[in-house]
């Protein structure tokens, strides 16, 4: 049985985060809720047109159906944190010194700003 999708609005807040990682330059930008929590992503990164950029689109699709299907991001930061792929190294931002991927950078961002914002889950084994 599916759950039910959240939707965000058609006018909705956002935030938009620019990154860097090993030279990679990239916007991160995060549609909210009503009450503050993540809706929905947006990554567009320097490498327009490239194998990753098109990946990294297809990761926002998918990652942004699964919050609205109620994943909680604890739950997406707990399986995508770590992820090992190239750009990876030295990023902009001092709150997160090193990215192994631009998934892992995200998963760490969003680990930051939003996961204290949920409520908690009882019951989920682990």
């Amino acid at each position: 049985m599916l759950s039910h999708r959240l939707s965000l609005p058609d006018v909705r807040r956002s935030l938009t985060h620019k990154f860097s990682i090993m030279g990679t330059e990239g916007y991160l930008t995060i549609g909210l809720f009503d009450d503050g929590k993540p809706g929905e992503i947006f990554i567009k990164i320097s490498k327009e047109g490239s194998t990753l950029s098109g990946l990294i689109q297809a990761f926002c699709r998918s990652f942004s159906l699964a919050i609205q299907y109620g994943l909680p991001i604890s739950e997406a930061v707990r399986r995508f944190k770590g992820m090992r792929f190239e750009p990876m190294g030295d990023t902009s931002n001092p709150d997160i010194p090193y990215a192994q991927s631009i998934i892992d950078y995200v998963a760490r961002y969003l680990e930051l700003h939003f996961v204290e914002l949920e409520e908690p889950v009882f019951g989920r084994a682990s």
